[in-house]
């Protein structure tokens, strides 16, 4: 007897499961692409509010040494907040923290990412020119 070949196609079986396959290969890289962009705003927003903090920065280092956005206040007490945007932008300032006649000041920018609240934090000290 001859022998029969079934060499006609795929089964309706295996182009389901090939399909299947498929379909969860190309789900998870949607996933991964989700990802990245969020994860790429993020960056973003971090660059940006770092950038945005460094200004002010500039800003205060441009101010006279006692002028009153570089006064200490009480404790608890914050400078701000400033808006910029989609930051706002605060700061606290201590007196004589690292040696007499110097100010340390520290900067914090907050946003809202996601739903998320997001911060970047900077401190810098300034020193009396005498």
């Amino acid at each position: 007897m001859d022998q029969i070949k079934n060499d006609r196609g795929f089964t309706i079986l295996e182009v389901v499961f090939a399909v299947s396959i498929l379909t969860v290969g190309i789900l998870a890289v949607a996933s991964m692409q989700v990802s990245s962009i969020r994860g790429n705003s993020y960056a973003w927003s971090t660059t940006e509010a770092s950038a945005v903090a460094m200004g002010q920065i500039e800003t205060l280092i441009d101010l006279p040494y006692n002028d009153e956005s570089l006064e200490q206040l009480d404790e608890g007490e914050i400078h701000g907040p400033v808006a910029n945007g989609r930051y706002n932008i605060e700061w606290t300032v201590d007196d004589n923290q690292l040696i007499d006649r110097t100010k340390t000041v520290r900067l914090t920018v907050r946003w809202t990412d996601y739903g998320l609240n997001r911060n970047v934090s900077m401190a810098f000290t300034l020193g009396e020119i005498i």
